[in-house]
């Protein structure tokens, strides 16, 4: 593949207002609005041009994945596009994704990208764009077959219970028109150390709501986690409720494997048609160290296909971003170190056994 291009960094404070000459001549005014409404910059925005400046992509990706994001491609767009799979073939990088602002599936069939499954949630993020669409890198490669659906948490606090809920909606457990707020309060209620939902409470939860799945937690302490940001009897009492989770694991026979899961040991799981919900830090991906659940789903070649159930639109992200999410096999290994910054240092899983038909190729 010509990897002919130039790459030039987006400074999205100054550009709005004296975008270059040859970008005005050829992206529509609502277009660069839309690239001009947010502050990109935590995502290294950059347009990649094409040789002669016909066509112009805007591209974004969180820190610490194996993808970037096409925001538009402008001008003469298959050059464009072609200019980003260039880059991205020698960035090594696992997949890009192109958000359908302006993208129609026909543009992005003749590229060889496929449609992504629109979330469950599209009519409550009306600001995200209606379509959205990938392509895998990796030689010989589709991704992911039949993903999970997509949902994004309603609230700060409910990732736990919205990976659980995908991950058996995803394994055919749970009816995907089920997974709505309603589930996702309920299941969080259940499973909440308040507000967090630390990893014992949760594969507990999952047992009480599905008896017939086998559910193991790995936690490499024995003491409470999730509390270093509370004192006295703020911390006191919500450790008594993680002392009752374990107590609660062993009645229902849910394994507490006191180590961490891996990320070898995550692949594997995945490639047995397993879920894992993963506890990590946020500081990699979004720059702030708070605990955070991700499903992960599949593999591909260097990373682990997650499912993340937030992302920041001040940032420019959309469910494009959070669906599907390479995330390097290094990269996923430090993030999944909890608590680094505030002394914490802990990781924490839940898996989930296996589904039927849905896989990775």
């Amino acid at each position: 593949m010509t990897s002919t291009y130039t790459v030039v960094p987006y400074e999205s404070g100054a550009w709005p207002g004296a975008w270059p000459e040859p970008l005005r001549r050829t992206a529509p005014p609502e277009v660069l609005e839309r690239w001009g409404a947010v502050d990109r910059s935590p995502h290294a925005p950059r347009l990649v041009v094409a040789p002669g400046g016909g066509g112009a992509a805007l591209l974004t990706a969180r820190p610490g994945t194996a993808y970037v994001k096409i925001v538009d491609a402008v001008g003469d767009v298959p050059a464009a596009v072609g200019a980003v799979l260039s880059y991205a073939y020698e960035q090594g990088l696992a997949q890009v994704k192109w958000e359908g602002w302006t993208a129609g599936p026909e543009d992005a069939a003749a590229a060889g990208f496929a449609p992504l499954r629109l979330p469950l949630t599209h009519g409550q993020e009306a600001e995200g764009p209606g379509a959205g669409y990938v392509r895998w890198l990796y030689e010989g490669g589709d991704g992911v077959a039949e993903p999970p659906p997509y949902y994004r948490q309603s609230t700060h606090f409910t990732c736990g219970a919205v990976t659980a809920l995908a991950a058996q909606a995803h394994a055919g457990v749970e009816a995907v028109e089920s997974l709505d707020r309603e589930a996702e309060l309920t299941l969080w209620r259940d499973a909440t150390n308040f507000a967090a939902c630390e990893p014992v409470g949760l594969g507990v939860a999952v047992r009480r709501r599905w008896p017939s799945s086998p559910v193991e937690v790995y936690l490499d302490t024995d003491g409470p986690v999730l509390l270093d940001h509370l004192s006295g009897d703020e911390r006191e009492w919500r450790a008594v409720l993680q002392r009752a989770s374990r107590a609660e694991a062993g009645r229902l026979g849910v394994p507490v494997e006191a180590r961490r899961l891996s990320v070898a040991g995550i692949r594997d799981a995945v490639g047995r048609r397993e879920h894992v919900l993963l506890l990590v830090s946020l500081a990699t991906m979004q720059g702030f160290d708070v605990p955070h659940w991700v499903l992960c789903h599949g593999a591909v070649p260097g990373a682990v296909v997650v499912d993340d159930p937030w992302f920041t639109t001040a940032a420019g992200e959309s469910w494009v971003d959070a669906h599907l999410l390479p995330v390097p096999d290094g990269s996923l290994d430090a993030m999944s170190l909890v608590g680094q910054e505030r002394g914490g240092d802990f990781r924490g899983a839940v898996r989930i056994g296996g589904r039927g038909g849905a896989g990775v190729r």
